[in-house]
């Protein structure tokens, strides 16, 4: 299982890329997040800092 963000969330606060153990997240050209799936380990230090509740595990 790995997280997404939904950009129709995400405010661009950069919250889960500072706290992300694996520098899985990055910055998109608008400024909202994003997350590489092969370096996510699905720990959801990510989604559990979000303040705007943008990260939720990926339903396969």
């Amino acid at each position: 299982m790995s997280y997404k963000i939904d950009s129709s969330k995400c405010i661009g606060c950069h919250s889960c890329m500072a706290a992300c153990p694996m520098m899985a997240i990055s910055a998109a050209q608008d400024g909202k997040c994003v997350i590489d799936p092969t370096k996510c380990v699905s720990c959801g230090t990510c989604a559990s800092i979000c303040p705007v509740s943008a990260i939720e595990p990926e339903q396969k």
